[in-house]
């Protein structure tokens, strides 16, 4: 598969509008993308895929202006958590399976169907798991970026602590990427 020429005309052709939400979403996305390659390169050992790593952090979040979340100037119809999935299906649509993976897979720590199906979240019943090293280093990269307060890094605690509504697994997903990644 090619990589994308650039992940920011995707972001262009569906942020036509220089405002507030497209200004949120690139910051943040190249605060996650940042993170990424930090890792990358911290850990040569885990033979990263950077270029996959840069588009798929840049777009990681597409999908929000689908969704419901006023404080970051998201206007649309679902709730936020739908996001990830959404922004899956633009990305799939574009030809870019790979991507898409990234984008449904990066909530939380990532959705297990026993948590979907328990807290009935109104996502596709589905294991939506980062499974790729990449998918696990974007989803992880994320937890430390709030699109809400743009102008700071969480730390791993309050990052963890973000984590705590998502479910056990999903902070000890969390706490495993530390020792691996940090």
């Amino acid at each position: 598969m090619s990589p994308i020429s650039s992940p920011l005309k995707l972001i262009d052709k569906y942020y036509p509008e220089d405002n507030e939400l497209k200004r949120i979403l690139t910051i943040h996305s190249r605060q996650v993308s940042d993170k990424a390659l930090w890792i990358a390169a911290r850990h040569p050992e885990l033979g990263l895929d950077e270029q996959f790593l840069y588009e798929a952090a840049m777009l990681h979040d597409i999908g929000i202006f689908k969704t419901n979340a006023p404080d970051i100037q998201c206007f649309g119809d679902k709730p936020y958590i739908c996001h990830g999935y959404l922004g899956a299906d633009l990305m799939r649509a574009e030809g870019f399976p790979r991507h898409a993976l990234v984008c449904e897979r990066h909530t939380g720590a990532g959705l297990s169907l026993k948590h979907i199906e328990a807290d009935n979240l109104p996502v596709p019943h589905r294991d939506m798991i980062p499974v790729s090293i990449e998918e696990q280093v974007v989803c992880f990269a994320d937890k430390f970026y709030s699109k809400t307060h743009l102008d700071r890094e969480k730390t791993v605690e309050k990052a963890r602590k973000s984590l705590e509504r998502y479910g056990e697994d999903g902070v000890k997903r969390f706490d495993h990427w530390c020792e691996l990644f940090l």
